[in-house]
C-alpha cells in the first residue's frame, strides 16, 4: 500500500472541493445544520487550498448550480423534492438561495482554479466533466474536501473508485450531519473506500514534497 507522500505526490494528485459554496454551506444555505458543521472545516479546506496550489496540485471547486426556473435539474427524490419545497418557501437567508453557486470566500478562487458546476444529481462526476478533465490532467489520487458525507462525497468516492482513482478523505476537512452518523460513516464505509487523513498529515507530506524540489 502507498504510503501517504507517495499517494499524494504532485503531478497525479487534485484537491476537490465539493459544493463548497454559498447556497450550501454558507449564508444563504438552506440547510443551516449542515451550514454550522461546514464552518469547522472551511479553515481546513481553504490551507489544504493553499498549500496544494503552492506546489502545483491543482483545485477544482464542483459546485451545484441550479436554474430559477428548475429546468434540467433532478425532480426524482424526496431530496430534491424537499429541496424544491424550501426554495417555494424561502428557505434559507432569502428565496432562491440554493442558486448561490459562488464558491465559499472563505476558501476562495484563486488563478488557475477550475470551477465545475453541475445542474443535476447528487454528486459531482457522474455525467459531467469532472473525470475527463482530472485524466487530461494526469490525475489518479483524489482529496476530496467540502459536504455532504451524507449524499455528495458518499457518491463521489464510489463514483471515483469505480473509475480507478485513489480517494483521499481529510476527516476534518468534510462534514455531514449528524455527528453520530458521520462518526459511523468513518467506520462503516469510507474507512473501506478512502484513505482517511488530515489536514495537517496532508499538508506534511506536501511540505516534504517542496522542501525535496527546493534541494
Amino acid at each position: 500500500m502507498l504510503d501517504l507522500e507517495s499517494l499524494v505526490a504532485p503531478g497525479h494528485t487534485a484537491l476537490v472541493t465539493v459544493e463548497v459554496q454559498d447556497g450550501v454551506v454558507g449564508e444563504y444555505s438552506l440547510i443551516p445544520e449542515l451550514a454550522r458543521a461546514a464552518d469547522l472545516i472551511l479553515p481546513n479546506i481553504a490551507s489544504l487550498a493553499r498549500s496544494a496550489r503552492s506546489i502545483g496540485i491543482p483545485v477544482v471547486h464542483c459546485t451545484v448550480d441550479a436554474r430559477a426556473d428548475g429546468l434540467g435539474a433532478n425532480n426524482n427524490t424526496r431530496l430534491f423534492a424537499g429541496m424544491r419545497k424550501l426554495r417555494s418557501q424561502g428557505g434559507g437567508a432569502q428565496p432562491g438561495a440554493l442558486h448561490r453557486a459562488t464558491v465559499h470566500a472563505a476558501v476562495g478562487v484563486a488563478d488557475g482554479d477550475l470551477v465545475m458546476g453541475r445542474l443535476h444529481g447528487l454528486s459531482p462526476m457522474t455525467s459531467t466533466s469532472l473525470d475527463p478533465v482530472l485524466r487530461n490532467l494526469g490525475v489518479t489520487t483524489i482529496v476530496a474536501t467540502g459536504v455532504s458525507l451524507n449524499v455528495a462525497i458518499m457518491g463521489f468516492a464510489f463514483e471515483a473508485v469505480n473509475l480507478g482513482y485513489q480517494f483521499v478523505l481529510p476527516r476534518d476537512a468534510v462534514a455531514g450531519v449528524d455527528a453520530a452518523y458521520v462518526d459511523a460513516l468513518f467506520e462503516r464505509t469510507f474507512s473501506l473506500l478512502a484513505t482517511v487523513t488530515t489536514s495537517a498529515a496532508l499538508e506534511g507530506a506536501w511540505m516534504a514534497h517542496k522542501q525535496e524540489d527546493s534541494q
